[in-house]
This record gives C-alpha cells, sequence and structure tokens, in this order.
C-alpha cells in the first residue's frame, strides 16, 4: 500500500467519527480557504512584513549594484496562463553550429536582505503554496507579484546565467552576474503550443528567441537520453464563478511547451550547482538518492504482474544499475499505456512509488532522477526559500555583493524546508480534491445521483480499489470502492499488490483496467467520494 493511498484511506476512516464542528463552507474556494488557514497556521503577512516589502524595491533599485544592461536582448516568459509571479524568463541567439541561451531569473536577493524580518518570514515559509485560485505566497505580493516578477514591458533586476552548447546540447561554457532585463513577450503555455502546431503566430520581437530555444531544448532533451526517469505529469486545472463555485476543470497533461522551460531551467540548475561545488560554498543543494536495487525488482515484478513490458533485469544489481532500469521502466510504462488507451496514472505511479524521494541538502550527493551529479534549485527565488540561498552562495562566489550562508545555516534550511515542501504539498493535494468533489457534486447535481462514470483503477489496498474518473464538466475525479461493497465474492489484495482478485472466481480488478463507477456518497469539504461499481 503507497503511503498517499493509506493517508487517503485512513483519513476517510476518521472523518466517519468526527462530528462537524465547524459549519460546511458555502462553496470550493471557501473551503479550500479554510484548507490553507488550518495547514498553514495563518494567512497573509504582518503589517510590518509588507512595509518592509514595499521599502525593499525601491532600495533594491537604489542600491548601486553593478549590472549588465540586457534590456535589448529579445526576452520572453512562459507561465501558466494564471500565473502573476513570473521568476524566470529565456532570451537565445543562434552562433554558427553553437547556440546561446541567456537564462534571467528574478534577483530576489537584491530585494530581501539576509537576516531582515522579511528574509526570517521568507525562511519560516520556505515555499509558496499553490492551490486552485489562489496562492500564499512565500513573499509579500509588492515583490512576489511586482518588483520582482519579470512581467513583460517592464525593466527588472535579475541574475542571469549565459550558457554557450554545442550542436549536441553539450554546454560548453557558462557565466553568471547581475544584470538588468525587460521582457518582450508574456507567453503561456497553451499558446505557445498553438505556435508550436503553426496554429498560431509567434510574437514578432522573440520568433527567433523561440526558434533557437525550442532547438536547444530538443538537443538537451536528446542528450540527457537514458540517464534520466521520463515521467509523464498531469496537473489538474480549475475554473470558478464569481462566487467562488468550481465550474469546470480539466487534466492539463505536459506538452513541448513545458518540456522546453523545464530544460531549460533544469540545465541552468546544473550549472550552478557544478559552479558551486567546485568552489565549496556552503549551499542548498537539491538531491535525489540512488534506486534500491530492491524497490526496482519489486517494480519489475509489478509490471510484470500487470503485463506491461519490461526492462531485462539481471542478477546482483548495482544502485546505479537500478537506476538504468528504473529510467527505462519508466519509458516502457508510457509507451505501453498510449498503446492501451489507458493505465497512464496508475503504471506511471508504480513507477514513481519505487524511487527514493527528493530532497534538500546542504551536501551534495546527485540527483538521479535527473541522472545528474550535481543540481540545485536557482530558477525560483520567488517561490523557493532555497533557491534564494542558492543566490546568495552564486553571487558571493561571484564577488556580486552577496554573502555566502554560513554552512549551519544552510543546513538547518535544507531540512526545514524538506519539511515545509511536504506539509505544502500535502495541502495542494488535498485542495485539489476538495474542488474536484465540490465539481462533482455539481455535475451529480445536473445529470442525476445513479449516472455512471467511466474510469480507470488508480490504486488498490486491502480495503478496496481507487479509481479515477472524468465526466462532462471534469476529468479529475477520483473515489475509493470498498471492497466489502463488491458483489458475489470476496476480493482480496494479491501478492504484488497490482491487483484486487476474487477468492473463488479469481475475477481481478487490476491497477489501470478500465471500470465503470457510480458516486454513493460525496464529502466534499474533506475532498473524498465513495464509489460503487456499476453494473454491466
Amino acid at each position: 500500500m503507497s503511503k498517499r493511498d493509506w493517508r487517503y484511506y485512513r483519513a476517510r476512516q476518521q472523518a466517519r467519527g468526527r462530528g462537524r464542528e465547524k459549519a460546511r463552507p458555502r462553496n470550493a474556494r471557501e473551503a479550500v480557504e479554510t484548507l490553507l488557514a488550518d495547514g498553514l497556521g495563518r494567512r497573509g503577512f504582518p503589517a510590518a512584513i509588507e512595509v518592509e516589502a514595499g521599502r525593499a524595491a525601491d532600495a533594491a533599485e537604489d542600491s548601486g549594484i553593478r549590472r549588465r544592461d540586457l534590456t535589448e536582448l529579445p526576452t520572453f516568459t512562459v507561465d501558466p496562463a494564471t500565473a502573476r509571479d513570473f521568476d524566470d524568463a529565456v532570451s537565445a541567439r543562434r552562433e554558427g553550429d553553437a547556440a546561446r541561451v541567456w537564462i534571467h531569473i528574478a534577483d530576489v536577493a537584491a530585494h530581501v536582505r539576509p537576516g531582515t524580518p522579511l528574509d526570517l518570514e521568507a525562511r519560516r515559509r520556505a515555499n509558496s503554496t499553490y492551490v486552485p485560485g489562489t496562492v500564499e505566497p512565500m513573499l509579500p505580493r509588492a515583490l512576489s507579484e511586482d518588483a520582482c516578477s519579470l512581467a513583460p514591458g517592464v525593466e527588472r533586476l535579475a541574475v542571469t546565467a549565459e550558457i554557450e552548447l554545442g550542436p549536441s546540447g553539450t554546454p560548453l561554457s557558462a557565466s553568471f552576474y547581475r544584470s538588468r532585463i525587460r521582457s518582450r513577450a508574456r507567453l503561456d503555455y497553451d499558446q505557445l503550443d498553438r505556435v508550436f502546431d503553426g496554429r498560431e503566430s509567434p510574437p514578432e520581437d522573440v520568433v527567433e528567441p523561440l526558434a533557437v530555444a525550442r532547438e536547444v531544448a530538443a538537443a538537451l532533451d536528446e542528450r540527457r537520453g537514458a540517464t534520466s526517469l521520463d515521467v509523464e505529469s498531469f496537473e489538474p486545472e480549475f475554473r470558478f464563478d464569481a462566487d467562488g463555485n468550481v465550474t469546470g476543470a480539466r487534466s492539463v497533461a505536459q506538452t513541448e511547451s513545458h518540456r522546453l522551460i523545464e530544460r531549460l531551467m533544469i540545465l541552468a540548475n546544473e550549472q550552478v550547482a557544478q559552479l558551486l561545488e567546485r568552489k565549496r560554498v556552503p549551499a542548498v543543494y537539491r538531491v535525489h538518492a540512488q534506486s534500491d536495487p530492491s524497490r526496482i525488482e519489486r517494480l519489475v515484478e509489478q509490471l510484470h504482474a500487470l503485463g506491461v513490458p519490461t526492462p531485462p533485469l539481471r542478477q546482483g544489481l548495482a544502485p546505479g544499475q537500478a537506476g538504468e532500469v528504473a529510467a527505462e521502466a519508466s519509458r516502457l510504462v508510457i509507451e505501453e499505456a498510449a498503446r492501451r488507451g489507458h493505465g497512464r496514472e496508475a503504471y506511471t505511479s508504480l513507477v514513481l512509488r519505487s524511487q527514493m524521494q527528493a530532497s534538500y541538502s546542504d551536501r551534495n550527493s546527485g540527483h538521479a532522477g535527473l541522472g545528474s551529479p550535481a543540481y540545485c534549485h536557482f530558477t525560483s527565488p520567488i517561490r523557493r526559500y532555497p533557491d534564494l540561498l542558492v543566490h546568495r552562495a552564486l553571487l558571493a562566489t561571484l564577488g556580486e555583493g552577496e554573502e555566502a550562508p554560513r554552512a549551519a545555516e544552510a543546513r538547518e534550511a535544507a531540512w526545514h524546508s524538506s519539511e515545509r515542501e511536504r506539509e505544502s504539498a500535502k495541502i495542494e493535494r488535498s485542495a485539489d480534491d476538495v474542488c474536484a468533489a465540490y465539481l462533482l457534486e455539481r455535475e451529480l447535481g445536473e445529470r442525476g445521483a445513479e449516472v455512471a462514470f467511466d474510469g480507470e483503477v488508480s490504486g488498490v489496498i486491502r480495503a478496496g480499489a481507487f479509481a479515477a474518473f472524468g465526466g462532462e464538466l471534469g476529468d479529475v475525479y477520483e473515489g475509493f470502492v470498498p471492497a466489502r461493497t463488491m458483489a458475489g465474492e470476496r476480493f482480496e489484495l494479491n501478492e504484488t499488490e497490482t491487483a484486487l482478485a476474487g477468492r473463488e472466481s479469481g475475477a481481478s480488478l487490476r491497477l489501470g483496467d478500465p471500470i465503470s463507477v457510480r458516486v454513493t456518497g460525496v464529502e466534499a469539504p474533506r475532498g473524498r467520494v465513495d464509489l460503487e461499481i456499476a453494473d454491466g
């Protein structure tokens, strides 16, 4: 049983025994606000912090720090359509057979000085928490959505990674410095995909930089090859009306536009981490331990039980070899799910659960999931405190007017940020579940409670099966089918924990299998949905 499945089931059982001490939220937005307040302890910033943030913008402009003027360099940003905090911007151009890219990151270190109340509050929060319809930011909005946000048409302070790459995507040189930039175009992911598909023309000012960046990202993707996991991610995106009711949702796939930005950000993160490692400067790294051979052997066993093609498995796997098997399995899973037309979420979940969890550390031990010997988070200092510490470490190394964090500070921040990341992720998952449950209630009200939904088995535990399904208003629903409600016989979890099998008939409900379900109950404020298997 996965930790995620167990947490869901345990919370579901406990919820049945609790009375409703609070009034039911009127809508999804109110429920999410309550979830944020309960999970984070408080919302908003003290007045003194807001005032300090407002002053910090002016102080950064007047600091006299030497910067390279890149305002004439054609530059663009790519973010979700609803984003307001733009951490990063990109410039690119061809240079013969090579290419040069500039990855500009908001210079948060120029605005947030070490040891100030603003800095201490950011350290306490450690990250922004994003939930449908709103965000609890790490920094006050005067910085996160204004002075530090690389909005189009305005000059902004940045830290730039300038990287030269060969034709195959191999980095040839990298330099870092403080800069002043001006974005020419603010693109969202859907818009950029339309550009790539030929359905829309790109903004005239960034036609060439976009084309070069696309080529570079493709080369980086090819170069990374078999050394990294290939995992398809899908994020729910909800729509709300003016009153806070959720009215629709869709599962957003990672497309070429997402991969373009992701590959360039990984490139910058790796180059910064390698420099800090060489200089032995105290910093915070993003680490992901090598695969545990026993867990990868279990993964192969599970995939084989589901009839999914698996890589060859040699005796006595070393951790590095186990990682290669996991990477190849991740690609086979995507191909098989596409061939079958179902099972994507369930099979991918098995691959992810076979991996160790990534975290922050003051010691570099590499990032196995990316196949990277040195990796850090540098590209999102607006929303992650480790990135801000990395900026300070980098700029101190370059003699750019910052003080590197002390070793003890880096160690404590790494531990605290890892803890806060997990807490925020739990809140974000719960908020998605809550919004989906409210939307499902709406759909049942419009279509009738007896409607059957088509979906697939997304998880199995001894007590029953989880099903992911879609309807007319959204494709983001998930609920639980108790094993005791499965008619005809007793169903038990099989040895590989990939199916519920009937004790007498041998009939099974396997991970990834198509399933038709009806809703028997919804606790929308808690994001919980009870299901039964619909009769054929």
